[in-house]
């Protein structure tokens, strides 16, 4: 039996070009099932309705300059949801904005929906921290007590919060919830050919915990892909996971690095969407990632990965894929010949680490749709209330009548 309609809010970072968001955009609401009428905020409404066109009914406002439109929505909709994502959070310096600036307008939003629009609110498969100060700290309290359903996707989150005195529950990140046929399009991943340079693909993301050892690490990881290239002739395959919206994103960082490897070759690509990005890790013998999310696909698609922990959210997510002996702390200074001995391990071991990988994300994708049966319950549990007369904007109505349509690849 279909769960009834609700109108869900649901709120992230979407339309930042960042496909790792934009994934979990598509997750949620094809787990959280078509019936719903959705009000989703983007930076860029065009880009996020093309992106759900016609397999959603849903509103896109703009993050920026809609807010009026976000607190009648609030008012009207049945729900509100946070999907996924680094919610509860201070901003790193590199970011160049206040470290309080999230938290505040979350507890801002979190606020108003208690109060004013008295609706249900939910944070599922969120990360909560890193929150530092003693006044972020109050702040992330402020914002946590207000939830009536938190899910935590690491165990570092779930201790922040029972250090908070707030309860919650440790679940998984969403997309391991995906079905690594729906990424790439049902199609076999492309067979590598046995010989010829071991291709990498690599991310790299400037803003880390600790930007006063961003140029050591990008000199000590171009030392250990010069020395791993030595030994074993690589092709660097670029996967920047965000390109545009801000300055020095991944592709930027990435174009700027392959200056460093001057006798390596360097394959640039220009991914735009969850599909695009499967098919280079496909086609790739392994991935060297900060991004989280090009971390999780891989481990779906059971390409090994070699993580650059640059916060607690990819040291969590390497401690459950059991790679810590395949991560490197790139906040603190490391040995560049010692990175490049591992490097080279995991390329030796890549067969052996594939299957390593496809057995826990099999396991992380049964616990992710767990998971997600039980926010589909407690979603179908919450009352229906408000205003059809609500400002709705235009609506674009899903085509097909599938209660779990599969998550589009498509750009």
């Amino acid at each position: 039996m279909t769960a009834p309609a609700r109108r869900i809010v649901f709120l992230g970072t979407h339309g930042q070009y960042n496909i790792g968001d934009e994934l979990l955009l598509e997750t949620f609401l094809t787990e959280l099932g078509p019936q719903h009428r959705y009000v989703v905020n983007s930076y860029d409404p065009a880009f996020t309705r093309a992106q759900l066109a016609e397999r959603f009914a849903v509103t896109v406002i703009d993050t920026a300059t809609e807010r009026g439109r976000l607190l009648r929505a609030l008012r009207s909709g049945d729900v509100l949801c946070f999907g996924g994502g680094s919610i509860v959070k201070e901003l790193y310096a590199s970011t160049g904005r206040h470290r309080w600036s999230t938290l505040l307008m979350i507890l801002a939003i979190v606020t108003y929906t208690r109060l004013v629009a008295r609706k249900p609110i939910a944070m599922l498969n969120v990360g909560v921290g890193p929150v530092r100060s003693a006044g972020g700290r109050r702040l992330a309290r402020m914002i946590l007590s207000q939830v009536d359903e938190l899910t935590v996707r690491d165990e570092r989150s779930l201790r922040l919060c029972q250090e908070l005195g707030v309860p919650a529950r440790a679940v998984t990140d969403a997309v391991f919830s995906v079905d690594p046929g729906s990424l790439v399009g049902g199609a076999p991943p492309p067979a590598r050919p046995v010989d010829g340079p071991v291709r990498v693909a690599l991310n790299l993301n400037i803003d880390v915990e600790n930007p006063a050892n961003w140029e050591s690490f990008l000199a000590g990881l171009a030392q250990a892909l010069t020395v791993l290239h030595a030994r074993q002739p690589i092709e660097i395959h670029t996967l920047p996971m965000q390109t545009g919206f801000k300055e020095h994103d991944d592709a930027d960082v990435l174009a700027g690095f392959a200056v460093r490897l001057p006798g390596i070759p360097v394959v640039r690509h220009d991914p735009r969407s969850p599909g695009d990005v499967a098919a280079i890790i496909g086609d790739c013998d392994v991935v060297v990632s900060e991004r989280l999310h090009a971390i999780v696909l891989a481990s779906i698609l059971g390409v090994p990965a070699f993580a650059l922990v640059y916060d607690q959210k990819v040291a969590e997510l390497a401690a459950m894929l059991r790679m810590e002996q395949w991560s490197v702390d790139i906040n603190a200074p490391f040995d560049a010949d010692a990175l490049a001995d591992r490097l080279g391990d995991l390329v030796r071991d890549r067969d052996e680490v594939a299957r390593q990988f496809l057995q826990v994300s099999g396991a992380l994708r049964d616990r992710a749709r767990g998971e997600f049966e039980r926010a589909r319950r407690w979603v179908a549990g919450t009352p229906s209330g408000g205003s059809d007369q609500a400002d709705s904007g235009p609506v674009l109505v899903n085509g097909a009548a599938s209660s779990r349509p599969e998550v589009s690849t498509a750009r």
